[in-house]
């Protein structure tokens, strides 16, 4: 690979890397609203056949397309994983800018899904690019398998990979996301938790009550609160009955991995503007709670009256969104299984529990050929030393990939960084960081094409 002229024609193309990012960004692809999604994955499509894919597009139903492409030949495959979907803007008067108007701002790019996931995605497109007018064909396939519901927890993702699987077989992937920490490390994440999103529904009254009869007929609120209160301890650890215990401890090489990541529990509670972490965490206990242990999370609650003044009436009903991060070995329909379960063993039968979305959780060995590649591209781009985590907090369909499909799989590459906002008003990414990254995935193609895996 002649990586001069490589990184030569990334540095005379930025205007026009930018100029595709900013018309991709443009399209408000809000999977939650349903909005824009079918002239977003159009536009997708229409890019990468113009960089030279073959493309097609998969739905179930009226659901989002997810899109299939294409191109090089070789005896290695490479598999990206993205998608084309983004969060909403809301709350829109928190922007210091237009949403879905890419703006530079002291070296940053802001814009809603400009870090998750359409710069990403951009990045390995104008990699090829690169490669091809620099180094001519492909020297591996490229596959990519790309999807317009993932901000909405992939709810076709897995059926279509069953019926089209084949597609979209590879000798290893690299998934969406990664980036740097506050260190300026590279991010190297080798699987992904699963998680289970839930909602619960309480009814106790026909109708909502004068709350002079507090005393006497139930409401609706406290009978939720009891309920929520009972999958989660007081400490902040899952109450639920089997859940800790079908946590897969993490294994020699593992935790060898872990023991080189520093924690600072201090800086890190600073950057997410918390006062602290609970019970004190820090060091190794916080980072093996934070990637291997399950979560019980209130993402939302509602009922009864919440408008300006005073209302004093009883809610007849009242609800509340949760979402339970999972690890391996806690399915995502075990999880519900157990909670249900838990519910009625505590006396709450009436609370009604409706599954919204679930995926299972996910890894490749930290020590497996695909994810070396990825630490030694970034030592080809002369990077820090990357940061390996055998998994990342956070959920993707990442198990579709390996579970379903059995295709290694590493996070890498991306172009997040603490302070790029994702599912916040002004997302954002540095513009450098664009370039660096369009830079790694030139090196990471040399390096899969030529390893024997």
């Amino acid at each position: 690979m002649n990586l001069r002229e490589f990184d030569a024609y990334v540095e005379r193309h930025a205007a026009p890397f930018i100029a595709d990012v900013a018309e991709f960004c443009a399209l408000p692809s809000v999977a939650a609203e349903r909005r824009h999604l079918p002239e977003t994955a159009d536009w997708t499509c229409q890019r990468l056949e113009k960089a030279g894919f073959r493309t097609q597009k998969f739905a179930v139903g009226d659901s989002p397309s997810a899109i299939w492409a294409e191109m090089g030949e070789g005896p290695r495959t490479l598999l990206f994983y993205n998608h084309y979907d983004v969060q909403p803007a809301e709350p829109l008067d928190l922007w210091e800018s237009d949403p879905f108007v890419l703006t530079e701002r002291e070296g940053c790019l802001y814009a809603r899904g400009v870090a998750d996931d359409k710069a990403d995605l951009l990045s390995r497109l104008h990699a090829v690019e690169a490669w091809r007018a620099t180094q001519g064909k492909l020297p591996l396939r490229v596959r990519w398998l790309i999807e317009g519901e993932e901000e909405v927890g992939s709810v076709h993702l897995a059926e279509i990979v069953a019926r089209h699987g084949q597609l979209w077989k590879a000798d290893g992937c690299v998934w969406e996301g990664s980036g740097r920490d506050e260190e300026e490390r590279p991010l190297i994440y080798c699987g992904v938790r699963g998680m289970l999103y839930i909602e619960l529904h309480v009814r106790t009254l026909e109708r909502d009550l004068h709350s002079m009869l507090g005393g006497v007929v139930p409401n609706a609120l406290w009978r939720l609160i009891g309920a929520l209160s009972c999958l989660r301890g007081p400490e902040g650890r899952v109450a639920v009955e089997g859940m800790r215990e079908r946590v897969r401890p993490f294994n020699e090489a593992e935790r060898e991995a872990l023991s080189r990541l520093p924690f600072d529990a201090e800086k890190r509670a600073a950057s997410w503007g918390a006062p602290r972490l609970v019970r004190g965490l820090d060091g190794q206990e916080a980072l093996e709670e934070l990637l291997n242990q399950p979560t019980a999370n209130i993402a939302g609650l509602w009922g009864g009256y919440s408008g300006p003044g005073a209302k004093t009436v009883i809610p007849a009903t009242a609800h509340a969104k949760m979402d339970f991060r999972l690890v391996p070995d806690l399915t995502a329909d075990e999880a519900f299984r157990l909670i249900a379960e838990h519910l009625r063993r505590h006396g709450f039968d009436d609370v009604e529990v409706v599954r919204l979305s679930g995926l299972d959780p996910a890894r490749t060995p930290v020590d497996h050929p695909v994810v070396a590649m990825a630490a030694h591209a970034w030592e080809d781009l002369g990077a820090a030393q990357p940061a390996r985590y055998p998994t990342m907090p956070a959920t993707g369909p990442a198990c579709i990939v390996i579970n379903q499909l059995g295709v290694p799989t590493v996070m890498t590459g991306g172009v997040s960084w603490p302070g790029d906002r994702i599912h916040s008003p002004n997302e954002n990414i540095r513009e450098a960081d664009y370039y660096t990254a369009v830079r790694y995935w030139g090196r990471y193609m040399a390096r899969f094409a030529a390893h024997s895996l």
